[in-house]
């Protein structure tokens, strides 16, 4: 069947997204969708916006100049299904005069629950426990059994305090944890005392990461602040997998000066070699970037963006724009070209 001129026409990088929002999408729209189980890449997901007047992306999915000269006059608006922007070129998109948007205030909770397990898991040391017992290597109880450290009384630093970061923070003090946090844009609260960076890395038990991956804070925690922290403290990442040095990581575990670390996010994913020295390593625990992965959560960011493409496409303005970033497209006698 041709598709219907009239209709806008919409590109969606993947199937089966969770949730209605695709299916909202269709009865409005000629939805475009990529069907092959890998990701698309550059040239194939240039190929699959062309001549449309939205997009529905993955925040791994790179928005840039050449995506959006692919995409051609027509592009008005592009939704991340995605807390996270650091793959959108936001000057490029602005050019152009085409509306970004993302999906804060969704995930923040269920991340924040992911986070919390990484921060149980990797203090007592249950990765390492539950591999054991599947190797078929629990023979008989020992008093000195996989003896981790306690989560309890122990004092948690939040490096950035924003939604995931609070949500953390109260699920922390529900363990009895003391909390503090750096952030050079929040001061204290009830829950959290603010601190410098130094101070946080030197007196924290554990250390979670919370910020977004910008120019300034790719590897910002590297050789020299992973060496201010504690020997029994614990790092978590499940901001983006470029704010932390991998290998100072690794060397930090091994050297044990650091006890143990959970990530969520890697710099490279996916990540799928076993022999992958962040996958064997047996003081680290990692996850396959599931921190949203719910499915009430999956589906409603999947239907934020889906409402975004709408609202512009109506002449509306943007439910959630990038910050920063216009919430409306500019007019197309404008835009550059």
């Amino acid at each position: 069947m041709n598709p219907d001129p009239t209709r806008p026409r919409i590109a969606v990088s993947r199937s089966g997204l969770p949730g209605g929002g695709v299916e909202l999408l269709a009865a409005r729209c000629d939805v475009v969708e990529w069907r092959e189980d890998a990701a698309p890449t550059a040239g194939e997901l240039a190929d699959l916006v062309r001549g449309c007047d939205g997009a529905v992306v993955l925040g791994t999915d790179r928005v840039d100049a050449a995506l959006l000269d692919a995409a051609g006059d027509r592009l008005r608006v592009v939704a991340l299904a995605s807390m996270g922007y650091d793959a959108v070129d936001q000057a490029a998109a602005a050019e152009r005069g085409v509306v970004v948007t993302h999906t804060p205030g969704i995930l923040a909770e269920t991340t924040a629950d992911i986070a919390m397990s990484l921060i149980l898991m990797s203090r007592r040391r249950l990765g390492a426990a539950v591999d054991s017992l599947r190797r078929g290597e629990w023979r008989t109880f020992r008093m000195s059994g996989f003896l981790g450290l306690d989560v309890h009384g122990a004092t948690l630093g939040l490096v950035g305090y924003g939604q995931i970061a609070r949500a953390l923070a109260r699920r922390a003090a529900g363990f009895g944890m003391r909390i503090q946090h750096h952030d050079p844009r929040q001061g204290g609260d009830d829950l959290s005392t603010a601190v410098g960076l130094p101070e946080l890395l030197r007196t924290s038990d554990v250390v979670s990461l919370h910020v977004p991956l910008t120019p300034e804070t790719v590897n910002l925690i590297g050789a020299a602040e992973l060496a201010l922290m504690k020997p029994t403290a614990t790092l978590v990442n499940t901001a983006r997998g470029g704010v932390v040095d991998e290998t100072a990581l690794l060397d930090a575990l091994r050297s044990a000066r650091l006890h143990s670390a959970g990530l969520d996010v890697m710099t490279d994913e996916p990540r799928s070699d076993p022999a992958d020295p962040l996958l064997t390593e047996p003081k680290l625990v990692v996850l396959p970037h599931v921190g949203s992965a719910t499915e009430t959560t999956r589906a409603a960011m999947v239907e934020l963006a889906v409402e975004n493409v709408l609202a512009v496409l109506g002449n509306g303005a943007a439910l959630t724009p990038l910050p920063g970033t216009p919430a409306a497209p500019a007019p197309r006698s404008t835009r550059s070209s």
